[in-house]
C-alpha cells in the first residue's frame, strides 16, 4: 500500500483540487492518505506555507501546487515500485 501525506490548510482551492485527484487515483491504486493542516503547526507553516498543497509519497516529496491525474498515476506507480498496477 502506498502512503500519501498531503500538507494543506483550510480554504486552499489548490489543496481541494489535489485531494480530488488523489480520490480519483484511489479508485484504482491502493493507498492511504494523511492530511496535515499546516496552519496548526508553526514549523510546518514555515516550511510549506508558500508551497501548499505539498504531496509526499511514502515520505518523499512528489508534487506541489497542482498535479494532473496522469502525472499522479505516474508518480504513484514509480514510487511504489510498480505496486498498484493492474495484473
Amino acid at each position: 500500500m502506498i502512503t500519501l501525506t498531503l500538507y494543506t490548510r483550510p480554504g486552499c482551492h489548490l489543496c481541494d483540487e489535489m485531494k480530488a485527484a488523489i480520490a480519483r487515483a484511489a479508485r484504482d491504486v491502493p493507498l492511504t492518505l494523511e492530511e496535515v493542516d499546516i496552519s496548526t503547526d508553526p514549523a510546518l507553516e514555515a516550511r510549506y506555507g508558500v508551497e501548499i498543497p505539498v504531496l509526499l509519497v511514502n515520505g518523499r516529496k512528489a508534487a506541489k501546487y497542482r498535479v494532473s491525474d496522469a502525472e499522479l498515476r505516474r508518480i504513484l506507480t514509480s514510487r511504489a515500485g510498480g505496486a498498484g498496477r493492474a495484473g
